[in-house]
C-alpha cells in the first residue's frame, strides 16, 4: 500500500485536498455580505447620513468586484503569492475600520473609510482568483458544479462568520469587524501552499464526489438556518454559542474526510499502475508527448499572434476557444454580459447593502434585522449551488444554454425588489430569501458563461473583468438613486417635525415610503437586464447545442 508518510504527501499535494482547502478559504471570503450587520455601527459612531453610508457601501462593492489587479497578478506570479497579498489586504483594511469604529484612532475622513473598506473588500478577489480559478482549471469538465460549490461556501460565509463571532465576542457587533479582519487572512496563510494548479485527470466518479460535498454543505446550510431561527427566539449563553460554532467547525472539516478518501483511492490506483505492463505506461507517455507537441504548436501560434496584438482583436476565434483578454473584452457577448450584470448584480447588491436600513424603516427590531442578513447569506448559498449544479445538469442533458437560467434568475430578483417596494406583514422575510437566492445564483452563472465562451487560458483576468459592471451598477443604483431618495424622504420627515438636518446626528427615515420608489426603479432595471440576457441566449444557442467539453476529453485521451 506504500508508506503512510508518502500517502500524506500525496494527499496534501492532491487535487481533492486542494478543493477542501479552497472550501475553507471561500467560507471566509464573504465578509462583504455582512456589511448590513455592522453598517449601523459605522453610521452611528461616525455620524453618517444614508447617502454617505451608501457611498461607503459602493466602495465596498467596488473593491469586491474590481479584481482585475488580482487576475493580472495571477498571470505572472504563483498562486501562493496571490493568496498572501489578499491575506495582507484583508487584515489591513478591516483592522483599520475596527480601529475607527471603536474610536481607538482619530475619526478618519470619509475618503479614508472608503479606502479602508475598498482594500478589505478587494482582498476577496485574491481569494477567488487563487482558489476558485485554480479549482476550475483542475476540474475543467465539472466547472459548473465546482463554481456552484465554491461560491456557495462564500454565500454561507456571512452566517458562518456570524456563528464564530457570537461564540468568541458575544453580541458586540463591532467585534465582528475585527473577526472578519483576522480569520479570513489566517485561512489563506494556513493553506497557501496547498492550492495550486495540477495536471487535470479524468476521474469517472468525479461528479459523485462533488455531490457528496454538496450534501455536506446543504446540511451545514440547514443547520445555520436553524440556528438563525432559534437564536432569534431564545437568548443564548456564550457556552451555547460556542457549542453552535463547534458544530459548524466540525461540518466544515467533513469535506476533508471525503478528500482523503478520494486521494486514498487514487493512491492505491497509482500503486497498482506501477505494477502494470510497461506498454500501458508507453501509451500514457505517447499521450503526454502529443499534448506537449500540441502545446508547443499553440505557443508558436500565440507568439505570432502577439506581434499583431491589436490587429487580432477583430480576428476572434470560435466561441469556446481561448480568447485573448482584448478579444474577449471587445466582443459583443461580453458587452451583453456586462449590461446584464450591471442591471442584475447592481440591483441585488443595492438590496443587500440596504437590508439593515430597510428593516429599520419598517419597524423591525435589531435582532430580527440581523436574522434578515443571515437569511440572505444562507439563501445566497442555495442560489449558488442551485445555479451551479442545475445549470450544469440541464446543459449536459438537454443542451440548455446557461444564459437562459440567468434570465430566469433576474426575473426572480424582480419579485424580491417588488416585495420591498410594496411591503406587507413579514414580507421582508420572503424578500430576504428571494434576494439572497437570486443574488447568489447570478455569480456562478456569470463565471461559468465567461469560462465557456472565452476559454480558460486567461480566465484569471477575464472572470474578474466580467464582474466590473457590478460596482458600477451598485454606485448608480445604490448611491445616486437609493441613498439620495432615502435621505430625501428622511428630510421630509424632519421638515414635518419642524427640525433641521444640523439638529440630528443620524438621518433616519421611518415608513414604507422610504424605499418604495427606489425599489420600483430597481425592479424595472432588473427586468431590463433579464431582457438583455435573452439576447445572449439567442446568440449562443448554437454553441450550447454542441459538445462544449469535447476538447477536454481529447486532452485526457478519452473519446
Amino acid at each position: 500500500m506504500g508508506d503512510p508518510w508518502e500517502f500524506a504527501v500525496h494527499a496534501i499535494n492532491g487535487r481533492w485536498f486542494s478543493v477542501f482547502a479552497s472550501f475553507l478559504i471561500m467560507a471566509g471570503a464573504g465578509a462583504t455580505y455582512l456589511f448590513g450587520t455592522y453598517s449601523k455601527d459605522i453610521k452611528a459612531t461616525l455620524g453618517y447620513d444614508q447617502t454617505t453610508l451608501n457611498l461607503l457601501g459602493f466602495f465596498k462593492d467596488l473593491g469586491a468586484n474590481v479584481g482585475v489587479f488580482s487576475g493580472l497578478l495571477a498571470e505572472v506570479t504563483p498562486t501562493w503569492f496571490v493568496l498572501l497579498v489578499g491575506s495582507a489586504m484583508n487584515f489591513a483594511g478591516y483592522f483599520m475600520i475596527w480601529l475607527a469604529v471603536t474610536q481607538k484612532i482619530a475619526r478618519p475622513a470619509v475618503w479614508q473609510m472608503c479606502l479602508y473598506i475598498c482594500i478589505g473588500a478587494n482582498s476577496q478577489n485574491f481569494a477567488n482568483t487563487g482558489a476558485l480559478v485554480t479549482c476550475v482549471k483542475n476540474f475543467p469538465e465539472s466547472r459548473g458544479v465546482m463554481l456552484g460549490l465554491l461560491k456557495g461556501f462564500v454565500g454561507l460565509s456571512g452566517a458562518i462568520l456570524t456563528q464564530f463571532y457570537l461564540a468568541i465576542y458575544g453580541t458586540d457587533s463591532k467585534s465582528l469587524i475585527l473577526l472578519i479582519g483576522w480569520l479570513p487572512a489566517a485561512l489563506s496563510v494556513v493553506f497557501v501552499h496547498t492550492i495550486r494548479e495540477r495536471k487535470p485527470e479524468r476521474q469517472p466518479n468525479e461528479l459523485r464526489v462533488f455531490y457528496h460535498f454538496l450534501y455536506v454543505s446543504i446540511v451545514l446550510a440547514l443547520f445555520l438556518m436553524a440556528m438563525n431561527i432559534v437564536e432569534k427566539q431564545v437568548d443564548f449563553s456564550k457556552a451555547a454559542y460556542a457549542g453552535s460554532a463547534a458544530v459548524v467547525c466540525a461540518m466544515l472539516f467533513i469535506p476533508l474526510i471525503i478528500a482523503i478518501r478520494e486521494d486514498w483511492i487514487q493512491w492505491n490506483l497509482k500503486n497498482q499502475d506501477g505494477m502494470k505492463p510497461a506498454t500501458e505506461t508507453a501509451v500514457d507517455r505517447t499521450l503526454d508527448i502529443a499534448r506537449e507537441v500540441k502545446s508547443e504548436v499553440s505557443k508558436e501560434k500565440e507568439k505570432k499572434t502577439i506581434k499583431s496584438c491589436f490587429h487580432s482583436i477583430w480576428n476572434k476565434p470560435e466561441r469556446g476557444e481561448d480568447y485573448t483578454i482584448l478579444q474577449a473584452l471587445s466582443s459583443m457577448d461580453m458587452l451583453i454580459l456586462f449590461a446584464a450584470t450591471f442591471c442584475g448584480l447592481g440591483g441585488s447588491l443595492t438590496a443587500v447593502d440596504n437590508l439593515g436600513q430597510i428593516g429599520e424603516s419598517l419597524g423591525y427590531p435589531t435582532k430580527t434585522i440581523k436574522s434578515f442578513v443571515s437569511l440572505v447569506s444562507i439563501w445566497n448559498y442555495f442560489g449558488r449551488v442551485f445555479s451551479g449544479f442545475v445549470s450544469e445538469s440541464l446543459l449536459v442533458r438537454y443542451k440548455m444554454p446557461r444564459p437562459l437560467m440567468m434570465t430566469f434568475v433576474l426575473l426572480l430578483a424582480c419579485v424580491g425588489h417588488l416585495l420591498i417596494a410594496f411591503p406587507f406583514s413579514g414580507s421582508v422575510y420572503v424578500a430576504s430569501v428571494i434576494m439572497g437566492f437570486a443574488f447568489g445564483a447570478q455569480l456562478p452563472l456569470l463565471f461559468a458563461i465567461i469560462s465557456e465562451l472565452f476559454g480558460l487560458k486567461y480566465y484569471s483576468t477575464l472572470f474578474n473583468c466580467g464582474q466590473l459592471a457590478s460596482p458600477l451598477g451598485s454606485y448608480i443604483l445604490n448611491v445616486k438613486i437609493t441613498g439620495l431618495l432615502y435621505d430625501h424622504e428622511a428630510l421630509k420627515e424632519l421638515a414635518k417635525k419642524g427640525m433641521k438636518r444640523s439638529s440630528v446626528k443620524e438621518l433616519i427615515c421611518m415608513g414604507v415610503q422610504c424605499y418604495r420608489v427606489p425599489f420600483i426603479i430597481l425592479s424595472s432595471v432588473t427586468l431590463f437586464g433579464a431582457l438583455i440576457s435573452l439576447v445572449l441566449v439567442m446568440r449562443t444557442r448554437k454553441f450550447y447545442s454542441s459538445d462544449i467539453y469535447k476538447k477536454f476529453r481529447e486532452i485526457h485521451g478519452v473519446s
